[in-house]
């Protein structure tokens, strides 16, 4: 009898848990065969119906219906949703900040050597690289089975990454993670481009809340992640990334799919013949390849604005791979305390995501896309290009002790400096973020905006894949100005910049 109850509880748990891989699968099938998204056949039995019911369709329910307002969105078309999505990636990077500080650790663990090590830790890159344009294509046809079968696939590579006792497996499971991430952060790019299409308006507000959400969720858990590996092992963090993946899966259940929202949004308001977007009742295969080749990348990069987009994006990416590989070893010579002072300089350079995120984000709302990412990329390509300067200020000159609380330590005048422009960079780079996504956005064609979306992303992971080298071998060609290195990223920076202000000239897509 006891066996009896025990698969009826087995069951009872295996029939929901499948249908939330099943169910949207289905459903987003069924509406490349032109059938109705409410139609009882292709609603999964045992699930909540309202669940799998795209946004569009709800749409078109509350046609004459106004809408509530929540934190300025429109509440039940983009202000419940984006709090969902916003906090499903609070969780998950809350499990991300317990590995940053482990993943160059756990290769040692192993017996690996450095070079291999950096072959392991750069094998997401190269996944996400590989797959970014295939991830997008498969989030256009519908947002949430990608957003759940990558999810469910960074689970499972974060688990083998725990277990992995060599390096084939080990690589293997980053390869797994990247390709995870890639469909996944496809489908949530496309989803927030539903969802800031509908309040085009504060564009910005959303784009900013998502990058403030990511940098938060990294900074409460990146301190708890050493607790983590001093008390139960490295092994231990990956499992952490497992834990709030499958987390944030489970939310992900929840959320609408948004494909065809912002057409029938648009169409309602300005009263205009918009054609059916992929995802929308209705829409059949043929057609939705039709919207899927406007978002072929060829097509793409044959126009200026799009080039531009891609080289600000290949800029911008030198600084973050300056962050990781030069501005540590930097801090470690510069700041007092040596590795403890380069952490602390660290976390508040993640920290100042939360400032420079809602700046990029009211000043996107306020001008527009464009001019913020110019003006923030800017800011952040100088501050970049004074580190040499802030190196060779006086190690031993002091800021004097009336500007520093009784009983703190005194800093020097270098390691001020060199702080103060490393926070600068931070704050501009933490900016320009959320403007040029919203650029990106604007300019997506409709039906393909994730396959569109993920240009700009390839192009920035494929340039992360080599710029730590080119930064090395600046650094180790000129060897007698200390962060010549940082100037250079600023340069590569810059040079982005000034393509997206010379080849967007003309804004229209």
């Amino acid at each position: 009898m006891s066996t009896a109850f025990g698969l009826l509880a087995v069951l009872a748990w295996i029939v929901p848990a499948t249908n939330c891989f099943t169910a949207p699968i289905a459903l987003s099938t069924a509406r490349l065969r032109g059938v109705p998204p409410n139609n009882p056949q292709v609603v999964p039995l045992g699930f909540p119906v309202q669940a799998w019911i795209p946004l569009s369709a709800k749409l078109d329910a509350d046609d004459t219906q106004p809408e509530p307002s929540l934190f300025g969105f429109p509440r039940d078309s983009v202000g419940n949703p984006l709090v969902l999505l916003l906090l499903s990636q609070f969780i998950l990077f809350i499990g991300v900040g317990a590995v940053i500080p482990s993943i160059p650790l756990y290769g040692k663990e192993i017996g690996l050597s450095s070079a291999t090590n950096g072959i392991v830790i750069s094998a997401p890159a190269v996944a996400l690289l590989l797959g970014a344009k295939w991830g997008g294509n498969f989030a256009d046809r519908a947002r949430k089975p990608a957003m759940l079968m990558g999810m469910a696939a960074i689970a499972v590579a974060d688990i083998g990454t725990a277990l992995a006792t060599n390096v084939v497996g080990l690589l293997v499971a980053r390869l797994g993670l990247g390709a995870g991430r890639c469909v996944s952060e496809a489908g949530e790019r496309g989803m927030l481009a539903d969802l800031a299409g509908l309040a085009p308006n504060l564009r910005g507000r959303a784009l900013a809340a998502q990058q403030a959400a990511i940098a938060l969720g990294i900074a409460i858990d990146a301190p708890l992640g050493g607790i983590v590996v001093e008390t139960y092992g490295v092994r231990a963090s990956f499992l952490c990334v497992s834990f709030a993946a499958v987390l944030t899966l489970i939310l992900y259940i929840f959320l609408p799919e948004t494909i065809g929202a912002t057409s029938r949004a648009t169409s309602k308001s300005r009263q205009l013949e918009v054609e059916t977007p992929i995802g929308a009742p209705g829409k059949t295969l043929d057609s939705a390849k039709f919207y899927i080749s406007e978002g072929d990348w060829g097509k793409l990069l044959s126009k200026n604005q799009w080039r531009g987009l891609a080289l600000c994006q290949c800029g911008a990416s030198f600084g973050f791979a300056c962050k990781i590989a030069s501005i540590p070893l930097l801090a470690v010579n510069v700041l007092p305390g040596g590795a403890v002072g380069a952490g602390a300089l660290l976390s508040a350079a993640g920290l100042s995501g939360l400032l420079g995120a809602p700046v990029g984000g009211w000043l996107t709302d306020r001008t527009s896309a464009k001019s913020t990412a110019i003006l923030s990329g800017t800011f952040s390509a100088i501050s970049l290009m004074l580190v040499p300067a802030a190196l060779s200020l006086s190690a031993t000159s002091s800021m004097g002790s009336f500007l520093i609380p009784i009983g703190v330590p005194q800093i020097g005048l270098q390691s001020a400096a060199f702080s103060a422009v490393v926070l600068g960079w931070s704050v501009g780079a933490s900016a320009q973020g959320p403007a040029l996504t919203a650029y990106a956005q604007e300019m997506a064609p409709a039906g393909a905006e994730a396959t569109a979306l993920a240009l700009p992303r390839a192009a920035g992971d494929g340039t992360y894949i080599f710029a730590p080298f080119i930064l090395g071998i600046v650094a180790d060609t000129i060897l007698g100005m200390p962060g010549i290195e940082c100037a250079a990223a600023g340069l590569a920076t810059l040079f982005g910049v000034f393509a997206l202000g010379v080849l967007c000239k003309d804004d229209s897509p």
